[in-house]
């Protein structure tokens, strides 16, 4: 089916889907998602492109933007939001922002995306500058609320990355850093909340994550950043000091309370039994990496 987009064809897999029982329709769905990781695995070289930009901005006081419509850009917003919480990020350095705006996160505003002018003024409204980086998502490639902001982005010389699951998309033509994610037809025809959407979910979990391990906000495979904002985060802070310590319970509360519940801060307190201050000095001089913190204690 030449010249329709990839996300709009139809997928022999699912054809006369609604003849089928409860179970073969779960199981024909559960067979296409089962493509999906490798899909993603094989646009691993362009998505490492990203991410080593990415953290050069983050390094040099950019910020990361994402916009998206539909589905897309809900899921933009998704990861923009936890990552505050996950790794003690300001919520300005990494910022989602959906067509329609956040009325659309919850109801679906299909005209929006046609706002060419909208993603731009968005990008205005929040001071987007050459420092920062614009990722649009989109699906079908072809949304003018991402292009128009993108055209935007790279006449001021930001990098510009686009994550799309159409070969053709139009957004590629915007992008410094491209990621093309060849999913195939839905099992709904453009139905792409499915296969499209969990593609881009599990991308836009690595952009993040992968760029939060860079800059040292995670040890070993622990999140040492989180904000403990609630009693389960409290709890959990006070599980990773001791279990990355070996202090116990009770010298993990300690250090915690003393550290001003910072959790990297209390890891060294704990690790090298020393104060709050000699702590933060060891830190900063290892460049706020603990292993590196660790290392120069030990010279």
């Amino acid at each position: 089916m030449a010249g329709i987009p990839t996300t709009e064809q139809r997928n022999p897999a699912s054809f006369q889907i609604d003849t089928k029982t409860t179970e073969e329709i779960l199981r024909i769905i559960n067979n296409e998602d089962k493509a999906v990781p490798a899909v993603v695995g094989a646009a691993i070289p362009q998505i490492t492109k990203l991410v080593d930009r990415l953290v050069e901005c983050f390094e040099e006081g950019g910020r990361l933007f994402y916009l998206g419509a539909g589905t897309s850009g809900r899921l933009g917003v998704l990861d923009a939001s936890e990552c505050p919480p996950t790794y003690g990020v300001p919520p300005e350095m990494v910022k989602g922002f959906i067509a329609g705006g956040d009325e659309a996160l919850r109801r679906s505003i299909e005209g929006a995306e046609d706002n060419r002018e909208g993603g731009i003024d968005q990008l205005k409204s929040e001071g987007f500058c050459s420092k920062d980086m614009l990722v649009g998502i989109t699906a079908s490639g072809s949304a003018p609320y991402v292009i128009g902001a993108m055209e935007y982005a790279r006449k001021l010389g930001s990098p510009v990355g686009a994550i799309s699951c159409n070969e053709s998309s139009l957004t590629f033509g915007y992008a410094d850093f491209p990621i093309y994610l060849p999913v195939g037809p839905e099992i709904i025809a453009g139905s792409t909340r499915m296969k499209s959407g969990t593609a881009q979910k599990l991308v836009l979990n690595m952009i993040t994550t992968s760029a939060m391990i860079r800059l040292g906000k995670v040890y070993n495979n622990f999140m040492i950043d989180l904000m403990p904002m609630n009693a389960k985060l409290v709890e959990r802070s006070l599980r990773l000091i001791a279990e990355i310590t070996g202090c116990g319970a009770e010298k993990a509360a300690s250090v915690f309370e003393e550290s001003g519940r910072v959790i990297r801060t209390a890891i060294i307190m704990a690790s090298l039994d020393v104060d709050k201050d000699a702590a933060e000095k060891l830190l900063v001089s290892g460049g706020n990496n603990i292993n590196r913190a660790l290392e120069l204690f030990r010279k």
